[in-house]
């Protein structure tokens, strides 16, 4: 019996079954640079649309003009400058805030998507996003009882804020949810919806005893927008929010192995609990900072990397790029809608892409009812 195994395991493949499977592969190769051009295309569009679009409209030309500091018969000498201003100090810093924004959601709601082998997972679901709404909310209400004065604090304190709130609940949910140095996934959604329930309570207390010049400070940071945009801020947030993308990316093959179970990935060589913590870190890295800096803006990250799983299936090695540009082009996209469908009043981000999203997602989980067993 052993020689017949042995002659068995020494049969050839079967060259039709195998060259099926290299066409199949072949396919899903090409399928996945097709879609990853399409939307570096689209991202590419948008960010013209963009740069150019806005109170201050501009031409191409114009902005070519602007960026290689030349006057010609585009722009004439003040109108250069005018332009150099406006292209340089509001529209640049916001559009790199966007592509951050956008790839930072993207990748971190592809890796917990994956991690928890679940749709509807995003970054809200460990307290990335409440945890910044918390710190950014008590600083406000509590800074003058502290003695904290924001002029004298720079650019700097409501951020700083709000990225130790993010780190601080999350590292709260994982604690809880970890077990003799093992972090049980189910644990992990309980304990996130129940510190999620206990900071938004906070958070209220927080709203009902703010005066009213606390109070439109509050209700306009937890609206999100990305009005608040400068170089400055850029240069402290971008380190966080590419460590977080990198350490994400990195990982995609551990992903692939974590959404077969546990078990399976542990027996194909991969440190699961490990991965679990890196995602988890690298996730609440980059999306705190970001919230941070741009208040609450939700479904870029549950909506992004589901409509790319969608199109090219569950390989997170195409899934965390696509999610990157999808999310980076719709950011865009409800960026420039916020700052000109009410122009020169600009709509709170955040109120955009709930509305925009929460239907469009509804429609993709409704189409993909047999995909999720639904």
């Amino acid at each position: 019996m052993n020689a017949s195994s042995a002659a068995h395991l020494r049969m050839p493949t079967d060259p039709a079954s195998h060259a099926e499977s290299s066409t199949l592969a072949g396919r899903r190769r090409r399928n996945a640079a097709v879609l990853l051009c399409s939307l570096a295309a689209a991202l590419c569009g948008a960010t013209l649309a963009a740069v150019c679009m806005g109170a201050y409209g501009m031409t191409p030309a114009m902005v070519w003009s602007a960026l290689t500091v030349r006057s010609d018969a585009v722009l004439n000498a003040p109108a250069l400058q005018q332009a150099q201003a406006v292209l340089f100090s509001i529209r640049l810093p916001r559009v790199v805030l966007a592509l951050l924004v956008g790839a930072g959601f993207g990748a971190a709601g592809s890796a917990l998507q994956a991690l928890f082998r679940n749709p509807l997972a995003d970054p809200g679901l460990i307290g990335i996003s409440s945890g910044a709404a918390l710190g950014a909310s008590t600083l406000i209400v509590l800074g003058p009882l502290l003695g904290v004065s924001f002029a004298a604090a720079g650019l700097y304190v409501l951020p700083a804020a709000a990225f130790i709130g993010a780190l601080a609940v999350s590292a709260l949910v994982y604690r809880l949810a970890a077990a003799r140095g093992r972090l049980a996934l189910p644990l992990l959604l309980l304990a996130g919806i129940a510190i999620n329930a206990l900071v938004g309570a906070a958070i209220g207390l927080l709203t009902y005893v703010a005066d009213d010049a606390q109070l439109r400070s509050l209700t306009f940071w937890s609206l999100g927008s990305l009005g608040g945009a400068q170089w400055p801020m850029l240069a402290a947030v971008m380190p966080f929010v590419l460590a977080g993308i990198v350490l994400i990316a990195r990982n995609g093959h551990a992903l692939n192995a974590l959404q077969l179970g546990e078990t399976e990935a542990q027996h194909l060589g991969v440190p699961t609990q490990r991965v679990k913590r890196t995602m988890l870190a690298a996730s609440a890295l980059s999306v705190g900072a970001l919230v941070s800096c741009t208040g609450v803006i939700g479904f870029i990250g549950l909506v992004a990397p589901h409509c790319v799983r969608l199109a090219c299936g569950p390989n997170q090695r195409v899934v965390i790029p696509g999610a990157m540009l999808l999310g980076a082009t719709l950011t865009m996209l409800a960026d420039l809608a916020a700052r000109t469908v009410a122009a020169p009043a600009e709509v709170p981000l955040g109120i955009l892409t709930a509305l925009l999203g929460a239907p469009f997602f509804l429609v993709l989980l409704w189409r993909s009812r047999g995909q999720l067993g639904l």
